[in-house]
Parts: structure tokens; C-alpha cells; sequence
């Protein structure tokens, strides 16, 4: 059984819209912006290998989109597929791609361009992948807030192939994973709870972006639903402390992993 992390390159975020409410006067002293306001996050996938399963977390932005993504400031991008190989991987190896939603900087890699003819295909053509029923719905037919990080040509190659595999509830993929349906941020949102030796590791996703979103109110102004988001977060964030899961940062570019503590009503990140 292994794990291993790769950060598929890091964009500029508005700190004011990572952090919604909360004031530049509390978030900075938890998150570095530069002088425009503009916070580096990560674009963080993981690979779960175990018995026979290869199993992709979450692909990254690729790189079909830049121009249109300008604004966003991408910089250090890594071919996902060059990542896999230093890790001993190929593509054609992966056999399970684990979507926790499908906004650009998550799942961009899921399909690519060939060189010579500029038609898409799957990036990973032997493998299952996996979102939620109400996700894919919300990408077919997006809501005014979210259609803008939604790509067509991120994902019609994968259902063309017949690659797309829908959730409806929590579902065990292999006995080591579980993927979880949590809402708030974007419908249907996977979590997927990978059971290691030594403790549950969470890939929180965008229910629980960065170190500094631990806490329960601060909540992403991209967040389509926060009322839903701080209850769904309250709930991983409460088994997360009383199991002492690890939960994994998808975009923090400081803290990839860290336990939580509960502390009377509040939750803080320990490192591990």
C-alpha cells in the first residue's frame, strides 16, 4: 500500500474570495497573499496504490485551457503523465480515476489532446473514473455561479468511451476506499477516505481546501451553498478529530496533510 502526493503546478487565488467573510485582517495571518491581494494555491493530486489498483486522485487543471484561465496566473504546471512515470507509472497502468468534482483545476488532466490530429481522448483509457451522479448533472447543466469552471472537453471524451462510472450514495470502490457525497462547495462533491495501516487519510478536496479553512466558518465565497458547506464541514471535521484521520489539503500550497483538534467549538490543524 503506498500514497504518494503530487502537486500538479499552483495558480493565484483572490484571498477575499477563498475566504468570503472572513476579514483580511484574520485570514492573512493564516495564509501569505502578495501586494494584489492574490494567495498561491496548490493544485494537489494523489496516487493510492494498493494490491492491484492504481488509483488517480483528482487531475489537476492540464493544460487545454490556459488562455482562457489567464486571469488565474498558472505557473510551475506538471504533465501529469511525466509525474506518474517518476513515481513508476504509467498512464495506461491507472486503473481508477477518483474525481472529487469536476471545476477545471480538478479534474483539467482527465483528457487530452493529441498532438497531431487535436482530437481528445482519455488520458487514462484503462481506467474507471469515478464522480458523483449530481455532479455530473451540475456539469451538464451548470448554475450562473459555477458554469465558468466547467469545460466540456475536460470530460465528453471520457463518457464517449465509456469510462464515466456515476455515484449516487457513499460507495466502497475497493475495501481500502471509500468515496463520501458532500455538498456546499459544488453538488456532489467525492471525499475519498483511503484506510492506511496507521490511520484513515481524508482527501478533503474543496469541502476543506486549506489548513486555514479548518475552521468551521470560513467558507470559500466560490462555495455555491456556505450554510450546507459549514455543516458538511462540521461533519468530516468532527469525525476527523474524534478518529484522528489525517485530512489532505487539495490547494494549500504550505501543508499538504495535518490531524485536527477539536477545541471546545472550534477546530484547529496539528501537524503531524
Amino acid at each position: 500500500m503506498k500514497l504518494h502526493f503530487i502537486d500538479t503546478g499552483y495558480f493565484y487565488a483572490d484571498g477575499g474570495a477563498m475566504f468570503g467573510a472572513i476579514p483580511k485582517t484574520a485570514w492573512q495571518r493564516r495564509y501569505p497573499c502578495n501586494k494584489s491581494n492574490a494567495c498561491i494555491l496548490a493544485m494537489r493530486s494523489a496516487l493510492f496504490v494498493v494490491d492491484d489498483r492504481i488509483i488517480l486522485i483528482d487531475t489537476g487543471a492540464g493544460d487545454k485551457h490556459l488562455k482562457q484561465l489567464s486571469y488565474y496566473k498558472f505557473f510551475d504546471l506538471k504533465d501529469l503523465g511525466e509525474e506518474l512515470q517518476k513515481l513508476g507509472y504509467t498512464c495506461e497502468q491507472v486503473t481508477d480515476v477518483v474525481l472529487t468534482h469536476l471545476h477545471f483545476d480538478h479534474c483539467g488532466y482527465s483528457t487530452i489532446k493529441n498532438k497531431e490530429d487535436g482530437k481528445l481522448s482519455a488520458a487514462f483509457p484503462n481506467a474507471k473514473y469515478w464522480v458523483s451522479r449530481s455532479q455530473w448533472d451540475n456539469f451538464n447543466h451548470p448554475n450562473a455561479l459555477e458554469k465558468d469552471s466547467y469545460f466540456t472537453e475536460n470530460m465528453q471524451a471520457v463518457a464517449d468511451a465509456g469510462l464515466l462510472h456515476l455515484l449516487d450514495t457513499d460507495t466502497f470502490i475497493y475495501p481500502e476506499i471509500e468515496l463520501r457525497i458532500y455538498d456546499g462547495h459544488t453538488a456532489g462533491q467525492l471525499a475519498p477516505y483511503l484506510q492506511m495501516p496507521e490511520r484513515t487519510v481524508v482527501f478533503a478536496g474543496d469541502v476543506i481546501p486549506l489548513a486555514a479553512s479548518v475552521s468551521p466558518e470560513w467558507i470559500s465565497a466560490y462555495d455555491t451553498n456556505p450554510v450546507i458547506s459549514y455543516n458538511e464541514k462540521i461533519r468530516m471535521l468532527d469525525e476527523a478529530a474524534s478518529e484522528r484521520q489525517a485530512l489532505v489539503f487539495c490547494h494549500d500550497a504550505y501543508t499538504k496533510m495535518a490531524l485536527v483538534k477539536s477545541v471546545g467549538n472550534f477546530f484547529k490543524p496539528i501537524a503531524l
